[in-house]
């Protein structure tokens, strides 16, 4: 066991290694006001070494201006006579003459008798302590008030924190979602979440947004959301090579944004084939070569067959065209016309000839359903004399000059979405140039 003399030097020597290493200045005085601790923040902030300011009574003429000492002295030594901490501003004084604007807690020292033996204050720049307060308040005004979702990610890929508006996007509670891994909320894109939080952590920050599609596990619907994703790395400043400490995510919903763009840029490339069938169309001598025409510019991006009939003169349904039953070919006309075909009552071409409008129909399955068996599917197009792989049809009537010319049917396969009112608008906007070219090869024909 260390003798008393020993044991209180090395109490000593701690405790002035425990001053020195702190991050703010601390200065002490005594009952009289004399500078009795002045650590070495302290002599960083204003310059004057321990040796220069213990010592020394109040501030007056080095520490402070003459003007400023006296309210500052008062201030700090009024403390003794008040319970807990006290937050002060003080104008202090540097060595090279620079007046430096601090924040300073200060509390009384106790003597051994139990009486205020003199005060300690601890000060920073207050620059720094708003810089620090600011920091403080961006995050917990991040997580209270944000209009986009934050998540802080720990290095185990796993919700650490959440803030109430990520919590809502995720449909889950802000405590249901910590420790979990993203793959039991997330039943698509977790992948590719995950896959970008691992390389935030191993290489930093991507320089440019990233866009993540995702759906929610627990949704009915299996709709999909796109959320713009911004990523930072959290790493921690106390050491001296900061470790990452995990990944901040902030993210937005931008599902309908992408989706009207997603429809404009539809939109735009199907009224400009529309425009480039029209000018090709011009150039044919042929009605129904110009309505095929029609239809191999309207097929792209759009279906995978077409299949076009002609009314006879009892209102009967003739084939005269069609793109091949195989791969994916040029409408052309059907050789050995003039048969009418076996549609049943039920089918879809004719219940849009007696409507007067568009009808469709699927078999396909609905997002987060599994698919029909191919079987099924095969037979459910033969049904309807419809090319094998088909699972969703798409039937409209033609109409001109108040009469019907015919009907017009486009069919896609699995790999397509179900056919959708702007589809409908698409599919008869087509209808009415391939009617008004039949209606006019008839014409030229009675001429």
């Amino acid at each position: 066991m260390q003798p008393f003399d020993a044991q209180s030097k090395g109490d000593e020597q701690l405790l002035a290694a425990l001053l020195d290493g702190m991050e703010a200045g601390l200065c002490a005085l005594d009952r009289d006001g004399v500078v009795t601790h002045w650590n070495a923040e302290a002599g960083r902030i204003l310059g004057w070494s321990a040796a220069e300011a213990i010592g020394r009574q109040g501030f007056a003429g080095w520490a402070a201006r003459s003007a400023d000492a006296k309210e500052a002295e008062e201030r700090l030594l009024a403390t003794m006579e008040a319970p807990g901490r006290h937050v002060h501003e003080f104008a202090l004084l540097t060595k090279d003459g620079r007046r430096v604007l601090v924040r300073v807690q200060a509390a009384a020292v106790a003597g051994a008798d139990g009486l205020p033996a003199g005060v300690y204050c601890a000060f920073s720049e207050v620059h720094a302590q708003i810089d620090l307060e600011r920091s403080i308040a961006l995050s917990e005004s991040l997580f209270a008030d944000a209009s986009w979702g934050v998540v802080l990610i720990d290095a185990d890929l796993r919700p650490a924190q959440v803030n109430a508006q990520a919590a809502r996007m995720l449909r889950a509670g802000r405590e249901a979602l910590l420790g979990r891994p993203l793959g039991e909320v997330l039943a698509e894109g977790a992948e590719e979440v995950e896959g970008a939080l691992q390389h935030v952590l191993a290489e930093g920050a991507p320089p440019a947004i990233a866009e993540l599609w995702v759906s929610l596990r627990g949704e009915d619907t299996g709709a999909r959301h796109c959320w713009r994703s911004g990523f930072v790395r959290l790493g921690s400043p106390l050491g001296d090579e900061p470790a990452p400490l995990g990944v901040g995510w902030l993210f937005w919903d931008v599902t309908r944004q992408k989706a009207a763009e997603k429809d404009g840029a539809r939109i735009r490339f199907r009224y400009q084939q529309l425009h480039r069938a029209d000018r090709a169309a011009a150039e044919c001598e042929d009605g129904l070569e110009a309505a095929a025409l029609h239809l191999d510019f309207a097929l792209a991006g759009f279906a995978d067959h077409a299949l076009l009939d002609l009314a006879d003169a009892t209102g009967r349904m003739v084939r005269i065209a069609a793109t091949p039953e195989g791969e994916p070919g040029p409408c052309e006309p059907v050789a050995g016309g003039g048969i009418p075909v076996g549609y049943t009552p039920a089918h879809p071409v004719l219940q849009a000839v007696e409507r007067l409008g568009t009808v469709r129909t699927s078999l396909g399955a609905q997002r987060g359903q599994e698919a029909p068996a191919q079987a099924l599917v095969d037979a459910w197009a033969a049904d309807r004399r419809w090319p094998a792989g088909t699972v969703h049809g798409l039937a409209t009537v033609l109409r001109s000059r108040g009469r019907t010319v015919g009907a017009l049917t486009f069919l896609r396969g699995s790999g397509r979405a179900l056919f959708d009112r702007a589809d409908v608008a698409y599919a008869e906007d087509v209808a009415a140039r391939v009617a008004s070219a039949l209606d006019l090869a008839g014409l030229a024909g009675r001429r």
